[in-house]
């Protein structure tokens, strides 16, 4: 495709944006709890309220894609989420207290409406954009580590920006989504079909989808509950390092921010690394997926074993790789093997799942930190187990998806019952 570099520089910004957006109050979390005098599980609402309007969300803004483009959905999207973060400046502007609180849980309410729009249906866009099937995994693994090198950047940038003005970070979310919006108008065009059909109705297009998940069920339902637990882990750890570093290690500012971001860069790192390594190779894609989420829960069961803080982010950091190799497989798992006029909604879904993560994560952390160290990083190793064993038993691409090689073939995704992921070559 021409122009794909300028194509994937401005998609590669949503991910990187709307992570930005919600990533940067991480650090932050416990200066505003100070400043609005608010407890740690009031000031979590802050990171899950936006999480939970975008988990509803966003499939309506998947079949809005499907129905009506991708961009004629990204952009509104990024003005709502710019217009989210002007509320919760306007806010701790002019208000204060449990009323400055309230209504920036408001604001991130319309921002998560707009997040909702934005990075889910990038996913399915790489795959609308591009044919070859090695150009969708190399994308979609550069998307994952433009999310990913978000999280890396967030925690500096929003422990930075809050040594400046406690509520910095919330002025820097509109600036950031209108230049991702100027990107988006000026390098991503849309994609030239052959075949243009008609658009379906509601009733035939959810009839499509219930279709889809009853012949796929087995192996999507699998993917949507890993996407979550590598959410909900990530988000988890990120909550607690912010906490305990401040409490319990008076680190603040950038310094924390640059702890924080440790296993980031790594998930990063690992991410990039396995968008290029996977191709079309869905056998090896499952491999990897069940590999990281082995590496995941073992090394959670090892952070359980001390509090201290030197092992704990060695430890965490290689959570953090774990997760980086899974996402990349599990992104083009679903958006390969899911035809173009459902792939929006489908991917949406998955997309729902990965933000009960992000919405679970802090509060329920939260909530085991009063527990002990060993029952909060136990009931983590056991959600990471659920995800490993749902990528070996659940994830089966049949042996003929390992061939890629040779003249390039035209497939189509039949999944019969018991055997997921089987192609039908025609």
């Amino acid at each position: 495709m021409k122009g794909s570099k300028g194509v994937l520089i401005a998609l590669s910004s949503i991910p990187l944006i709307m992570t930005l957006g919600n990533s940067m109050l991480l650090p932050i979390l416990p200066q505003i709890s100070k400043e609005l005098r608010i407890s740690a599980f009031q000031v979590s609402m802050i990171i899950t309220v936006y999480g939970l309007i975008a988990i509803l969300m966003i499939p309506i803004a998947g079949y809005l894609s499907d129905r009506y483009g991708r961009k004629k959905v990204i952009l509104p999207s990024l003005i709502l989420a710019a217009l989210g973060g002007a509320v919760c400046v306007a806010a701790a502007w002019f208000s204060n207290g449990t009323s400055a609180y309230w209504i920036i849980l408001g604001g991130r309410f319309i921002q998560g409406i707009g997040a909702a729009g934005a990075f889910p249906i990038v996913i399915p866009f790489v795959g609308d954009l591009f044919k070859d099937e090695k150009e969708v995994s190399k994308g979609l693994g550069i998307i994952e580590t433009s999310n990913t090198f978000g999280k890396v950047l967030s925690p500096i940038l929003g422990a930075y920006l809050g040594t400046l003005l406690w509520y910095a970070p919330f002025i820097a979310i509109p600036v950031l989504c209108l230049i991702s919006c100027a990107l988006v108008i000026f390098l991503v065009h849309k994609p030239k079909t052959e075949d243009k059909a008609d658009p379906k109705s509601l009733k035939q297009f959810l009839t499509g989808i219930i279709e889809t998940l009853h012949e796929r069920g087995r192996w999507l339902y699998a993917i949507f509950a890993i996407g979550g637990i590598c959410m909900f882990a990530t988000f988890g750890v990120l909550f607690y390092l912010s906490e305990i570093l401040e409490s319990k290690y008076n680190l603040h500012g950038a310094y924390k921010g640059f702890v924080l971001a440790i296993p980031l860069a790594l998930l990063c790192l690992a991410s990039y690394g396995s968008g290029k390594v996977i191709g079309k190779n869905k056998p090896l894609m499952k491999w990897i997926g069940f590999g990281g989420m082995v590496v995941v829960t073992a090394a959670m069961v090892i952070t359980a074993l001390s509090d201290n803080i030197y092992f704990m982010v060695g430890f965490l950091s290689l959570s953090g790789i774990g997760i980086g190799v899974v996402l990349p497989c599990m992104d083009a798992l679903i958006t390969e093997g899911i035809e173009k006029e459902n792939r929006g909604t489908i991917t949406s879904l998955y997309s729902s799942m990965r933000f009960i993560g992000v919405a679970l994560g802090p509060p329920v952390v939260s909530l085991l930190m009063n527990r002990g160290h060993w029952t909060l990083f136990g009931t983590m190793a056991g959600v990471g187990a659920v995800g490993g064993l749902l990528s070996f038993f659940a994830v089966t691409p049949s042996k003929e998806d390992s061939e890629g090689g040779g003249r390039p073939v035209q497939r189509e995704y039949k999944m019969k019952k018991g055997n997921p992921l089987r192609q039908r070559v025609r």
